[in-house]
This record gives C-alpha cells, sequence and structure tokens, in this order.
C-alpha cells in the first residue's frame, strides 16, 4: 500500500473542506491583532453596539438578583435550558483536571476566571460546577450589549444569572458592585472572563485585565483560575467546516488577596499569578512554551494537525498522574 498517496488523499480531501468565510474574517482580525499587540481587543463581526438610550432603559435598572417573582421564574427557564446545552456540549466528552480545587472552596464565594474562546465556552464551566453541586450558583459578568441579543441565547444571556458590566460609572457604583456583593456573600460563583473579549478558538491565555482581581481583593475572596484545553476529533466537522473539538477543563488551586499588601498591589499580584498559572497550564497541556507568534494551529480546529488531535489514552494517563485528579467518565 502506498501510505503517501494516501496521506495526499486524506489532505486532498481537507482541502475541499470549505470553512464558513466569516469564522476566517474573525481569524484574520485575529491576526492582526497579534501583530499589533493588541491581546484584548475586539475581532468578532457585526456585534450589537449600545446605545445611551439603550443603557438607561436596560443596563441601568437591570435587576442581576432577581427580585421579583417573574424575574426568578425566568431565571429558572434559562438556568434550566443552559444545563441542557452544558450536557449536550460536554457530557461523556469533557474531562476535567483538579476539580478537587473547586471542591475546596465550595463553601464560599469566588470569583473564577478562565479563557474566552467560544460562545458556548461557559458550558465547560457549568459542567464542573454541575458536578460539585453549585450549577444554581454560578453567576456569570458578560458585556452590557450582550443583552440586546434576541432569541434563545439572548434570553439565556439576559436571565441566566448573567451581571452585565457598564461604562456606566453609575451603573457599576449603584448596581453591579452592590449586587457582587450580595451575591459573593450568598456563596455564589462569579465567572469573569478577565481577556474580555472572544477571540475565537483560540488556543493561548491572553494577558487579563483588572476587572476580576479589583472584585476579589475588594472583597477578600479567592480566585479560581481554569483553563480549557481544546482538542481536535479526527475526521469530524462542525458546520463552519473545522474540526469538532473536545475539551479539558484545568482547574488550578485557588489564590488570594495578600492582605498584609496595598490594595493596588494586591489585586496586581492576584492578576498577575492567575495569568501565570493559566500560561502553565497551556504549556502543560501542549508541551510548548507560550509566545504570541501566530500559527494557523493556534486556532482549534482550523488545521487537523496530528499534534492536536484528541488522544483519550493520552488524556487519562494525564488525569491519573494529577495530584488532583477528577476522572470524568
Amino acid at each position: 500500500m502506498n501510505s503517501n498517496k494516501g496521506n495526499d488523499e486524506i489532505e486532498e480531501s481537507l482541502e475541499k473542506i470549505e470553512k464558513n468565510e466569516e469564522r476566517l474574517k474573525v481569524i484574520e482580525n485575529i491576526k492582526k491583532n497579534i501583530a499589533n499587540n493588541k491581546l484584548n481587543s475586539k475581532v468578532e463581526l457585526n456585534d450589537p453596539v449600545m446605545t445611551e438610550e439603550q443603557r438607561e432603559k436596560i443596563i441601568m435598572n437591570f435587576d442581576s438578583i432577581r427580585r421579583t417573582l417573574p424575574k426568578r421564574i425566568k431565571r429558572w427557564e434559562a438556568r434550566k435550558i443552559a444545563k441542557n446545552y452544558t450536557k449536550l456540549f460536554n457530557f461523556g466528552t469533557t474531562k476535567i483536571i483538579g476539580l478537587k480545587n473547586l471542591e475546596a472552596v465550595k463553601s464560599s464565594g469566588a470569583i473564577i476566571t478562565g479563557n474566552h474562546f467560544n460562545p458556548m465556552d461557559t458550558t465547560v464551566i457549568m459542567y464542573a460546577l454541575e458536578k460539585i453541586g453549585k450549577f444554581n450558583h454560578l453567576d456569570i459578568v458578560i458585556e452590557e450589549e450582550n443583552t440586546l441579543m434576541e432569541g434563545q441565547f439572548g434570553f439565556i444571556l439576559n436571565n441566566c444569572g448573567t451581571i452585565p458590566m457598564s461604562k456606566s460609572q453609575a451603573y457599576l457604583e449603584n448596581n453591579f458592585m452592590p449586587s457582587i456583593k450580595r451575591l459573593l456573600n450568598n456563596k455564589d460563583m462569579i465567572l469573569i472572563y478577565p481577556e474580555e473579549q472572544m477571540w475565537f478558538n483560540y488556543r493561548k491565555p491572553r494577558p487579563c485585565k483588572i476587572g476580576a482581581y479589583h472584585i476579589a481583593t475588594k472583597f477578600n475572596v479567592p480566585i479560581i483560575p481554569m483553563f480549557t484545553e481544546m482538542r481536535e476529533i479526527e475526521g469530524k466537522y462542525d458546520e463552519n467546516g473545522f474540526n469538532k473539538l473536545k475539551f479539558i477543563l484545568h482547574i488550578m488551586p485557588a489564590i488570594y488577596p495578600d492582605e498584609s499588601k496595598s490594595f493596588r498591589e494586591a489585586k496586581m499580584e492576584l492578576r498577575d499569578k492567575d495569568y501565570q498559572m493559566k500560561v502553565a497550564a497551556y504549556e502543560r497541556a501542549y508541551g510548548k512554551k507560550l509566545d504570541y507568534t501566530f500559527e494557523d494551529r493556534d486556532i482549534a480546529g482550523l488545521v487537523e494537525d496530528e499534534e492536536y488531535l484528541y488522544d483519550k489514552k493520552e488524556v487519562k494517563g494525564r488525569i491519573k498522574s494529577s495530584k488532583n485528579n477528577s476522572e470524568e467518565e
């Protein structure tokens, strides 16, 4: 048998799989931002833009606590839908390394941070929260523009324990921060993406903005660093022409604000530690040092690279060898 001929046929068939043009334009934006060292800048196309009138109407009166019965019913409905999506995207496929690190702080309020690469990446973290019985005690900080989205996804973003982050200082002081305080006092876990902008299927951790660490320091709660590793499924493709993916969630030990330091020093130290832990998780997961030189395989699913294919035995070996191992079948 001519193995070279077989490889050529595989490569030819892969070239015929058309990629979604919008996704390719987003990837071009990622390349440009990396070249210009803008690692937290927006790359998505046609995102909604909030006007001052919309901000006054929607955001200033946003009920993050869900004080009324109709709001609580909508939250219940939205979480039910989100739980179904969580099972659909993760059950039996997503693996978790370090679940015990999450269990160790389940009895207190905390800030969870993760890398932001897909509209459904939150379900990976929800999957972990469900494992420790905290699914209904997860709240998610979102961009205020996300409240403008329509349809079922918009319903979830407006009702599933979400808290919009706004440019309005009055909202931040009178609504956002008091809501955060109350939720943390209720022993909720609040998910914040410190990279700010979603970069489609981008594997690498990016520098963290200070907001999550400001909150953790202000309310003296831990940060739970998380990092999601993405692995391609060989020969299987999604509706955009990209390889389907399996996820491995790395949960690192919680880190705490240093009360002996000034407020500014403490929150900056938290930020730096969290980023360093995400970098270390990336380097362990992929077996390579982090740098921001762009390669096509930095986008999960763009090219079917043998080095990044999902290997069940290899992943199981890593889970078993982890001190904080949690095997999910």
